[in-house]
């Protein structure tokens, strides 16, 4: 059996949720890598979309940004960004949102914006961007963030990006009327919104990983499906894809 990293299995269980008939808005970073994946393996026909504005991209490396030149040069067409939010996402178009972020709660609420006290923050974060317009108006939420104390949060100090709010209902009341974060997939399980409460609950665990590791990189008592899996080992295609993937990607941004 090939060895892999968290990071990678993390990778490739994000990119099996995606399918052919996906129209989906990526984040730069692991949600990009994971729908690049996507594409080069068993969804060719899914449909890429980023930010500034690229339809249907099809990157040979990974971007830097979403100005990265790369995306535009691989597009099928570039709309400018008041199309893109206007037509595109705020009418309905775009099925999956794929994000990560720097701290997530128990209801999948995203914080891009500050660690700290909003007002004298430790850190300024990069912000929200896109991100909380594509959290209320995709037709569904993938979240890809490796797990720890630290990004894990029982409180966030500031959101972001909207998730379930304060569980059930919350988006409802809000006017919102898509489905918010369906998984979040990390370096050591997959959480999936508890259909009663909407809290984050693991419904596969990586292989070699145990309920009390979760735990511990985790600031909320984890809830646990009472049929939880395991997750599927990476396949020796999608490791060669990946790895292809990022090889070329570091090529490209060294030079």
């Amino acid at each position: 059996m090939s060895t892999y990293s968290p990071n990678e299995i993390m990778t490739i269980a994000a990119s099996r949720l995606l399918t052919n008939d996906d129209v989906c808005f990526v984040g730069i970073g692991a949600p990009s890598a994971a729908c690049n994946l996507a594409r080069l393996t068993h969804s060719p026909k899914i449909t890429l979309i980023y930010e500034s504005g690229t339809l249907s991209t099809r990157p040979t490396v990974l971007p830097l940004s979403i100005g990265d030149g790369e995306l535009c040069d691989t597009a099928l067409t570039t709309v400018s960004v008041p199309e893109m939010f206007r037509y595109w996402l705020q009418g309905g178009r775009i099925t999956v949102g794929f994000l990560g972020g720097a701290q997530i709660d128990r209801f999948a609420n995203l914080n891009t914006t500050v660690v700290g006290p909003y007002d004298q923050p430790k850190v300024r974060l990069p912000g929200g961007g896109g991100a909380p317009e594509i959290a209320i108006h995709c037709g569904q939420i993938f979240i890809i963030m490796a797990m720890g104390q630290r990004a894990f949060m029982d409180k966030l100090p500031f959101i972001t990006s909207l998730g379930h709010g304060t569980g059930k209902g919350s988006r409802e009341a809000l006017g919102v009327k898509t489905r918010g974060p369906t998984r979040l997939i990390t370096d050591l399980c997959v959480f999936e919104p508890d259909a009663d409460t909407s809290e984050l609950t693991v419904t596969s665990i990586h292989p070699g990983v145990t309920r009390d590791q979760i735990q511990a990189n985790c600031g909320w008592p984890v809830k646990f499906a009472a049929s939880t899996v395991e997750t599927p080992a990476p396949s020796e295609l999608e490791l060669t894809v990946l790895r292809d993937l990022q090889a070329r990607t570091k090529a490209a941004h060294a030079a």
